[in-house]
This record gives C-alpha cells, sequence and structure tokens, in this order.
C-alpha cells in the first residue's frame, strides 16, 4: 500500500529508507565527500522518493552559517543600487546564497549600526556607497568582517570602485570639445566618497584646460534636487551643466523643459552612472555609463572567496565608466560663442544686430545664419513617425540672443513641429497628426495620416531665399496636393530683431476641400494652416490688434498677433503677420495648455481649392529679445511685412 504524508519527510525517514544512520544523511545533504559515492547515491534517491528538503535553519546550526549575505545601500530608490542588489542576486544564487537588503535613508549616522545588525544576521556583507565617517567605517570593518566597500576607498578592506574622477573627467573633455569653458557641477552630498571623487575628476580637467570655468552647485541625489537647483543653474550662465548622478539630470531637464530652456540648444546636461533609464530620457541623457549589475555581481564573486578563505588576498580593484554621448549634450550655443548674453535671467542687452540672413544647405538641411549664429534649421521630416503626419518644419527658431522660442514635439502634443504648415483635414486625410475629432466620438486615432514629400530644394544665388517643391500625399500615397513654398530670413538692425516669411502657393489638380474640427461639431478648433508651436515661459502674454488675452485673441481677425515670454527678469517676443489677403483670417490661439498659434484656413466654412486652382498662404515671424507694448507689436509687424516684401523683390 503507498504511504499517506501527513506533513513534510523527515532525516530519520530518509534515513531508515536508504538504511543509513541519521548522521551520514545529514553529511550527504551537507555536501560533505567523506561518505562512500555508492551510499551518497541510495541517499539522494531516497530523498528524491519521499520529496525531502533539509531544514535551512538546522542546516545553519550544524554549519555556523545561514547561506545569506547582507547588502547596504543609502537609497534603494535609487536605480543604481537596484541594479547593484540585483547583480548581487543574481550571481550569489548561482552559489546558493541570498541576499537581503537594508536601505539607511542617506543618514550617514545611522549607517554603521544598520550594517552591524544586517551583519550578525548574515555570513558576509556588502556596504553599497558608505556616508558614515572613516572612523565609523574602520570599526565596523574590524567588527563586521567579511565584507566588501563598493565606491569608497579604504585602506586595509576589500574594496570594488568605479573610477569617478576618470568618467568626470571624459565628459568634461566630451564638452570642451564641443566648444564649453564655462560649467555647472551639481554636486552630490559632500559625505559621498563618489563625490568627492568627481570633484577630484573636475580639478584635474581645468589643470588640463587653464581656461575652463566650474561652478559648484549643492544639488544631492535624487530627481527632487535636479529640479530645485535648475534655477541656479540658469543664474550661473553655464553652457554645460554636469549633474552629480542621472537622477539629478533628470529634474534638471523636467524644469529646464517648464522654463522654455532648449537642451542642448541653450544648454547641454549630462549625467553619471548610466542608469537604464537615461537613454529614455527627453532629450536622451549624454552620461558616463558604468554597469551597475555587472558591479554587484563582481561584489560576490569578490566576497565569496572572503567567505571560503578569510585570509585569501583581496587588493582593491577599480572599474572605469563609459563615456555614452546622447542627444542632451551639443555645441555650445552659437550666441555665446560670439560673446552675446545666456538665455535665462538677467541677460545683458543685446548690441545693434548688422549684417543680413543667409541659407545654407547642410547633411540633415538647410540653416538660417546670421553673422554664424543659426537663426533656425528647416528640417525635411523624414523621420517623423507616421501618425505625426510628416512633413518639412522649423526648428528651433532662436532670438539674435540665442534663446529657443519654438518647441519640438511636446509632451501635451507631439505632433507639434515648431513653424509648420499643417492642415488638420484635406479631403479626410489629416496633416495634422495626432487624432482626428469625430462627432459623438471625440478625439479618435485613425490610419488617415497624410505626409508632405520634398521633390527638390534650391537656394537663390545669394542665399537670400530657400525655394522648396513639395507633394501632398495622402494615407493611400496618392497626390492630394502640390505646393511651391519659398522661406526669407530677413535681419531687422534698428528692432534689434529678425524675420522670417514663409510663403506657399498650393494647387489642387483634382480640387480639394479643407476642413477643420470646428466643422464637425467641436466648438471653436478650426485650426490649419501655417502654424508656429512656442516653448513655455514662466509667463506669456498675448496681444492683437483689439484683444490682450487669448480668449479676446482666439478668433481675432487681427492682421498680426504677438506673444510674450518671460525668463526670469528677461522678455523674448515672437510677432506673427498675416501676410496672403487683404482680409485676414481667424487666429487659433492657445496660451494657457500651451503656447501656439496661427492663421486659420477653416474656421468656420470649409475652404474650397477648385480644380487646378491655387491657394495662397503667407506668414511673417519676427523675434525680438524684449517686451511688447501693443504700439511695438504693431510698428514691428508693419516693419517685418515691408522688409520680407522687399528682400522677397530681390531688393537688398
Amino acid at each position: 500500500m503507498a504511504r499517506s504524508f501527513k506533513g513534510a519527510s523527515t532525516i530519520e525517514e530518509v534515513a531508515a529508507a536508504a538504511g543509513v544512520s541519521r548522521a551520514t544523511v545529514s553529511r550527504v545533504m551537507n555536501g560533505r565527500t567523506s561518505v562512500a559515492p555508492e551510499i551518497a547515491e541510495r541517499v539522494h534517491a531516497a530523498a528524491d522518493r519521499l520529496q525531502y528538503r533539509p531544514s535551512n535553519i538546522a542546516r545553519s546550526l550544524s554549519l555556523g552559517r545561514t547561506n545569506t549575505v547582507a547588502l547596504v545601500v543609502p537609497d534603494l530608490g535609487n536605480p543604481m543600487f537596484q541594479q547593484v542588489l540585483r547583480g548581487a542576486m543574481a550571481a550569489a544564487a548561482e552559489s546558493g546564497y541570498r541576499v537581503l537588503v537594508a536601505e539607511t535613508g542617506e543618514i550617514p549616522n545611522e549607517e554603521a549600526e544598520a550594517a552591524l545588525e544586517a551583519r550578525l544576521r548574515c555570513d558576509a556583507l556588502i556596504l553599497a556607497s558608505p556616508r558614515m565617517p572613516d572612523e565609523e567605517l574602520n570599526s565596523l570593518l574590524a567588527r563586521a568582517a567579511p565584507l566588501i566597500v563598493l565606491n569608497r576607498p579604504v585602506e586595509g578592506a576589500q574594496t570594488l570602485s568605479v573610477d569617478y574622477a576618470h568618467g568626470m573627467a571624459a565628459i568634461v573633455d566630451h564638452l570642451v570639445g564641443l566648444g564649453h569653458r564655462d560649467l555647472a557641477y551639481l554636486a552630490g552630498p559632500p559625505v559621498a566618497a563618489s563625490n568627492r571623487a568627481r570633484l577630484s575628476g573636475l580639478e584635474e580637467a581645468q589643470r588640463r584646460h587653464p581656461f575652463l570655468r566650474v561652478r559648484v552647485i549643492p544639488a544631492g541625489t535624487t530627481i527632487e534636487d535636479g529640479y530645485r537647483v535648475a534655477d541656479e543653474v540658469l543664474e550661473s550662465r553655464s553652457t554645460g551643466a554636469l549633474a552629480f548622478n542621472d537622477l539629478v539630470a533628470f529634474g534638471l531637464l523636467a524644469r529646464l523643459n517648464e522654463t522654455g530652456v532648449a537642451v542642448p540648444g541653450d544648454i547641454s546636461v549630462t549625467g553619471f552612472d548610466g542608469i537604464e533609464l537615461s537613454r529614455y530620457a527627453t532629450p536622451s541623457l549624454t552620461t558616463a555609463s558604468v554597469s551597475q549589475f555587472a558591479l554587484g555581481r563582481r561584489a560576490w564573486e569578490r566576497l565569496v572567496l572572503a567567505i571560503e578563505d578569510a585570509d585569501a588576498e583581496s587588493p582593491p580593484e577599480t572599474i572605469a565608466p563609459e563615456l555614452v554621448v546622447r542627444a542632451s549634450s551639443g555645441p555650445v550655443p552659437p550666441a555665446r560663442r560670439l560673446g552675446m548674453p545666456a538665455p535665462g535671467p538677467g541677460g545683458a542687452e543685446l548690441e545693434r544686430a548688422v549684417g543680413e540672413a543667409r541659407w545654407r544647405i547642410d547633411a540633415v538641411g538647410a540653416v538660417l545664419e546670421h553673422q554664424d549664429l543659426p537663426l533656425t534649421r528647416y528640417s525635411d521630416g523624414t523621420g517623423m513617425p507616421q501618425v505625426h503626419s510628416p512633413r518639412p518644419y522649423l526648428h528651433p527658431m532662436r532670438s539674435l540672443t540665442g534663446r529657443t522660442v519654438t518647441d519640438l514635439s511636446p509632451v501635451d502634443h507631439r505632433h507639434h513641429y515648431g513653424l509648420s504648415l499643417t492642415i488638420a483635414d484635406v479631403d479626410g486625410t489629416s496633416y495634422w497628426g495626432g487624432r482626428t475629432f469625430l462627432p459623438g466620438q471625440g478625439p479618435t486615432l485613425l490610419r488617415n495620416h497624410g505626409r508632405q514629400i520634398s521633390t527638390g530644394v534650391e537656394l537663390d544665388e545669394d542665399g537670400s531665399r530657400l525655394h522648396e517643391s513639395l507633394t501632398w500625399a495622402d494615407q493611400h500615397d496618392r497626390q492630394q496636393l502640390v505646393e511651391h513654398r519659398e522661406l526669407t530670413g530677413v535681419i531687422i538692425p534698428e528692432a534689434q530683431a529678425w524675420a522670417l516669411g514663409w510663403h506657399s502657393r498650393l494647387t489642387a489638380p483634382a480640387g480639394a476641400t479643407i476642413s477643420s474640427p470646428a466643422l464637425r461639431g467641436r466648438p471653436g478648433a478650426g485650426y490649419g494652416g501655417i502654424f508656429c508651436r512656442l516653448v513655455s515661459a514662466e509667463s506669456t502674454e498675448v496681444l492683437t490688434a483689439d484683444a490682450s488675452a487669448e480668449s479676446g485673441a482666439h478668433g481675432s481677425r487681427s492682421s498680426w498677433l504677438a506673444f510674450g515670454g518671460r525668463y526670469g527678469r528677461e522678455w523674448t517676443s515672437v510677432v506673427l503677420v498675416q501676410d496672403d489677403r487683404a482680409e485676414p483670417r481667424p487666429w487659433f490661439v492657445r496660451v494657457a495648455d500651451y503656447v501656439g498659434a496661427g492663421p486659420a484656413l477653416a474656421w468656420d466654412t470649409p475652404c474650397v481649392i477648385g480644380a487646378g486652382e491655387d491657394l495662397e498662404l503667407g506668414l511673417v515671424a519676427l523675434v525680438v529679445d524684449r517686451r511688447l507694448t501693443t504700439q511695438d507689436a504693431a510698428d514691428l509687424a508693419e516693419l517685418a511685412l515691408a522688409r520680407v516684401a522687399t528682400a522677397r523683390r530681390g531688393v537688398r
């Protein structure tokens, strides 16, 4: 008869089944080699048959081991320490060990007690980036061996460190190579050895680059710390910010995005550690990368040797970070190369603008420049997702002091791209991007996104104008419209401003009807046409000839519209002027939700283009670094129209 078990099998039952003593079973299960192979095989067979599992507690008492190690970290919320834990756990499991974790919450005076308490319950200790004073650490080393210390050199102890000085020097060399001379370091905790190592790397870089200036701004280790010190970074006038770690860099990027500061257009940002999320930041983060998973694995490999042989020699080991260059670092802002003030609070007045604006074509598009300062870039849009309705666009558009005023694919509306010609509905095809408004359903994602395809770009001989031919293809790649586009840039010295003229002639070979969500039942949503998406400032004003708030500007038929953005104590304004017909179109305007505007092609009635007929569109955008009154904006609108018209006629 089969035996019925009421609970787990015991060592006595295994001994009886194998025909050996209890002590023999114990020796076999503990891996002792003093038992004859044939007897060991019989014991294992009996144990498998009876599904016997030895008691870990009893085994620990017998062997004097728990087969566990403790990992003590300052902040388990930091993904760096999470990866160290994962690496140590994976490696320890291969040796039959488990890893327990203790967090000290970045409180140095609690570390020693927490570490000692953990050690009393485990066979060994991994101390990750300890913050405690040297005296406490040295005392702990004598009481808690075997242990290994990560990221802090300690004489007489087993250590595994990252060469933070080397990593920081590599980041500095990268930025210096991009033209940066004025940097800010967002420092970590003063008690952290890794912070001191980073400072050492900065000092070494300054010795190699005597012209380099580095400001140290106390920050910390968290996203909140980076966010908190962002304004201080801007006030420092630095062109590059080096964060203590990737989390601090994330916080800095978030605040810069809120204040309309472009990265890396206005300031470069770098992190440290290379956590997995760094590649998904916006923009993706340049960092000094160390595989924290590999660091945790290597820590266990070193520690297990000490567990097995307390007298084994274990010299210090150092791992060098790898510089990973991504989108958050770029050349020093051109305006700073010319000695102009930095964007952000407290900049000086720009000297009188002189010279002309000229287009040039490069490997990735076209650039409008003034005295080596890129005023804007014209991209062909081929890299845009289909759901964004791919199209050429202008971004970044900058003021003469280098402040970026346009926004690119922001979180709130990923399909907004600087200044572009974008229409919500051409006979059912969206050239706007994103969702389509359907009556009774609201915004709905459809497979109806068309694209604008460039069929040729050329410049005037003097580079004053850019000409482009385009085909507008629907979601089935059928041609709906053909377009000739002309972009003209002019400098207006007496206003210390510049302006760009956009003129398009759309032809519908078979005819076309332009519609909008407003014509399908969505109130006030008559958008579509030449649309300008701007960055959000600390505060934004909107002016028209007859209104000075979003509610009055939205739907206004003023010939011009002006946005003024405040950045600290400074202002930059953008004036948009209609330049295609005697009767201005209504303005579609947003300020509260985001900042953007454009003349509406289908505000309350469809815009119909007959077969073979043309539709002329024109907009002039002027950028100036000051706050405007209504009269200022009206005067600049008139001046910008005249200068662009003169340039289009070829009268320089």
